[in-house]
This record gives structure tokens, sequence and C-alpha cells, in this order.
């Protein structure tokens, strides 16, 4: 009996009636599809943002005071350190002859030199040896009381370019001696700090002192100032 249209033989097997048709293959995504696709993501994202700061409004400002302690009067002297209050500008002849013996000391011959010395010393107080004890401030009537060191000279130099040589005499038979030059040089700095060192000298540096350290401290909100001196 020949099989009717539409009727399977039950002995047959199963066929899958859509095996014999082609098969669409599967769409893949481009390299310049891909690309257009985040170039579109990140201009998305960046109008995102964009609008967000717009619309954010910008945070309250805002300041820091900062409050620095005013340094009290012993600090704010002591700052001043070495406060130079004199100079002193000296002009000094100094005479050196050397004496030297020949011939068992039957003849004597001399080197002498005359030197023109010109120099200046520098007077002042040495503010960094105050101490705790030394300052003092009176709340109640606004004075104050410093007990300075003496004093002290700091430093004294000769003017190079203003001190010479103005004689230099050597006998016949005596030996120039290189170090009379040198010696004259000594003698004239010891000269100039025998000047500077006297006491209408220290007179003047203390004197000067009283006046800058009293103008200071009135300005640190003393009303008076009393000034002693150590010995």
């Amino acid at each position: 009996m020949a099989d009717s249209p539409g009727v399977r033989d039950e002995g047959a097997p199963l066929v899958d009636p859509f095996a014999g048709g082609a098969r669409k293959p599967a769409r893949s995504l481009s390299l310049p599809g891909l690309a257009m696709v985040v170039f579109a993501a990140g201009i998305a994202v960046s109008m995102i943002l964009g609008v967000r700061a717009i619309t954010t409004p910008p945070p309250a400002s805002t300041s820091v005071v900062t409050v620095r302690a005013t340094p009290d009067l012993l600090v704010a002297v002591r700052e001043l350190s070495r406060l130079e209050t004199a100079d002193v500008h000296v002009e000094k002849v100094i005479d050196l002859t050397d004496t030297q013996s020949h011939l068992f000391g039957l003849v004597e011959a001399t080197d002498a030199l005359l030197l023109v010395a010109v120099g200046d010393a520098t007077l002042g107080v040495d503010l960094s040896k105050l101490g705790p004890g030394d300052i003092s401030m009176d709340e109640a009537t606004k004075t104050a009381h410093l007990r300075l060191p003496p004093p002290e000279l700091f430093r004294t130099t000769l003017d190079e370019k203003s001190t010479y040589v103005y004689a230099r005499t050597t006998s016949l038979l005596a030996r120039r001696n290189e170090q009379l030059e040198g010696k004259a040089r000594r003698a004239a700095v010891d000269a100039i700090e025998e000047v500077a060192r006297k006491p209408d000298m220290m007179g003047r540096a203390r004197a000067q002192a009283e006046r800058q350290l009293t103008a200071l401290v009135k300005q640190l909100g003393a009303e008076k100032v009393e000034i002693a001196w150590r010995e």
C-alpha cells in the first residue's frame, strides 16, 4: 500500500523538516562599529557630567584665621642679639725700632719703621646673655625693668686702604727685620682697642643702648622703662 501524503510510516525514523534549509550566519560587530559605539558612549558620559557640573551649586567659601602668639618681652629683646651702639674711629702713628747689637755689643744698628694706622672699633651690648630674671614687666604700672650686661668691644679692624708705612730706615750694619711691619700693625690694633675701652667710649655705648632699648620696649606695650646694668 502506497504511503499517503501526510502519513508517516511508523517504522521510519524522524526527520527534521528544517534540516535541509539554509542557516543564516550570526552577525559580528566590526571594528569601526565598535569604535563608534565607544565614542558615542564617551560623549554621553561627558554631557551628563557637564550638566551635573552646571546644575550643582559651588561650595560655600571658607576662611581660616591663624592666631600667632606674640613673643614676650624677653624673646623680643633677645632677638636683637648683639646690639651695636657705638663706632670708634682711631688714627694712630706707630713708631717701632729694632735695635741690633754687633761685634760683642760694641756696635749698635737699628731697623726702624713709622706706621700710620687708621682703624675702627665697634662697641655694643650682647643681648644673648640676658636671662629670664633680667627682664620683667609690671602689668599694673606698664613699667618694664631691664638688667643688661655691660657694653663690650665686638670687633676691631684696620683700614687697609688708609694704613701705610710712612718711613722705614735701616742702618748700614742692621739686618732688615721683615716682621717689623706686622708687629707695628698688631700694635696699632692694640692701640685702637685701648682707645675703645676707655670709660668715655663705653659710656657712649651704654647711653645709646639705653635709648634704643627704651624705644623698642615702648613699642611692645610698656609706658615706662627702667634699665640697670650689671657690674
